[in-house]
């Protein structure tokens, strides 16, 4: 989303600023400014509003996804039972779990700087 991040950084104003317009956390709000979690019609006005442009003027809209949820295939095992069943999973649920991923991956290697710092003794 290079027309937020762009206006934002024009405007002087932090991502931890535009978060809490958003009434999220700074790690969401990066994730949403940078492509990779959906940003929200009245979140899209709440951000204008905030940088005093139209919507359109920052709004973009992100990429197709790449998964498919038409037909998901999870091998059923439980009691010897050896048959597929298909699901369709709500597009919802699929951006919750990615950002929920997105999350531990940033607390992943927050953790990993952190034990190497530990470690090196600073």
């Amino acid at each position: 989303m290079e027309k937020l991040r762009s206006l934002r950084k024009q405007r002087g104003y932090t991502q931890e600023y535009m978060s809490k317009i958003l009434s999220t956390d700074v790690s969401n709000y990066s994730r949403k400014e940078s492509g990779d979690v959906k940003i929200f019609e009245d979140e899209w006005e709440k951000l204008a509003k905030a940088l005093e442009v139209p919507v359109n003027e920052i709004k973009e809209e992100r990429s197709a996804r790449v998964v498919n949820n038409d037909n998901l295939v999870f091998n059923d095992q439980s009691a010897n039972n050896n048959f597929n069943q298909y699901y369709n999973i709500p597009e919802y649920i699929l951006e919750n779990q990615q950002e929920y991923i997105n999350l531990l991956k940033e607390q992943i290697e927050a953790l990993k700087e952190e034990n190497k710092r530990l470690k090196s003794g600073k």
